[in-house]
Parts: C-alpha cells; structure tokens; sequence
C-alpha cells in the first residue's frame, strides 16, 4: 500500500471494510474505480447513497424494503399462518428465487454467535414473538444455516416458543440434487441420512 496516493489507501481501506473483501480485492476494486469514466463513479455513489436513505426494514418480517410493509407481506396470496425464520435477508431472496414457497418470512438479522458477542438480544426475536402471539401463526419454518450457529439459533427459536401451539419444522439438508454421493462430505451424508422421508 505504500505505493499508493493517499486518497487511493484511504479507499482501499474502506472497500476493504466489506465482507469478504481483503486488501487485494480492495486494491483491485479502487483500481477499477480509478479507471472507470466520472460519469459511472457518480452513479456508484449515488447509488449507495440512495439505498441508505431510501431502505427501512419492514415493520412485519424486517425484510429490507422501500415502503414501510414489504411487497411479501403485502401480497394477499402469500399465507401468513406460516412464517420461515432466515438469518439473513440474502437467504430469504435464495428462498423466494426457488419460486417453492408461498408463506412470509421473519428475517433474524443474525445467528447466535456468544464468541463474537452475538446473543439471543441481538436477533430480532422480540418481532416473531409479537407475530406469533397474535395468535395466526401455525407454522414456523426454521431456515438457519446449517452450521453451529444456524443450529444454536434453531434449537433456541424452538426452545422460545415451545410452549405456543405452532408446528415447528426444519429444511432439510443433505445431498443437493444432481450430487454424487461419492464427493459428497461426510457431514453432509450423515444429515441427508437423519433427514431422509418416505418415497
């Protein structure tokens, strides 16, 4: 970096900010911003402007969204007894590109992560409890990630709400479609086997 002017080591070190971004990455990027004609770094900035005063959270599922209600739980034809619980709105936009699901959504903002002080207070589980105790929930499908945070949350969110009248149920995970077996890892044969249903 001691090559660099200083307002392009300052850029870097702001790009280098983003997740998964590492200083090389950072470089790359202020690069191309540096080479890329005025016209289309204004409109970058603009943009990144636009969306922080722009987008709120939905005061519903807390999806990322323009208006104050997202265009999901807006839609009349989506089934609000049935509420998938997702980390990350990244995750809920996977889930609603697979086209397969037709209820809302609760996005967490999060996993249970004590070592990096990531608690049960910092997910928005007070949101899905004032859901679920008006009393229309019948649902809730639990899409954590499957690693040790997703699965902590999971057993948390189920261990919450144990007591409520709500059917819990867990997406599955296992081999994806058109794997082979054989270079499949161990972890994920072993929950394909622990998930498996009926033919």
């Amino acid at each position: 970096m001691k090559a660099y002017a200083q307002p392009i080591k300052r850029l870097i070190a702001e790009l280098a900010k983003l997740p998964g971004i590492g200083e090389k990455t950072a470089a790359r990027l202020a690069n191309y911003i540096l080479r890329a004609t005025q016209d289309d770094v204004k409109k970058l900035a603009e943009s990144i402007i636009e969306v922080k005063k722009r987008i709120r959270l939905c005061r519903i599922c807390l999806n990322p969204t323009e208006d104050e209600v997202c265009n999901i739980c807006q839609d009349p034809a989506r089934d609000q007894s049935v509420i998938c619980v997702v980390e990350e709105p990244d995750a809920l936009a996977a889930i609603e590109e697979s086209g397969g699901f037709l209820g809302t959504y609760h996005v967490l903002h999060g996993a249970l992560a004590p070592l990096d002080g990531i608690g049960p207070d910092n997910l928005r589980l007070g949101e899905l409890l004032q859901r679920i105790n008006k009393g229309a929930v019948k649902e809730l499908i639990i899409a954590t990630n499957p690693n040790v945070h997703g699965e902590s949350t999971a057993l948390l969110i189920t261990r919450m709400f144990k007591d409520h009248n709500i059917k819990f149920t867990r997406i599955a995970m296992g081999v994806p479609m058109g794997g082979d077996l054989k270079y499949i890892d161990k972890m994920t044969i072993s929950k394909s086997l622990e998930f498996r249903r009926g033919m």
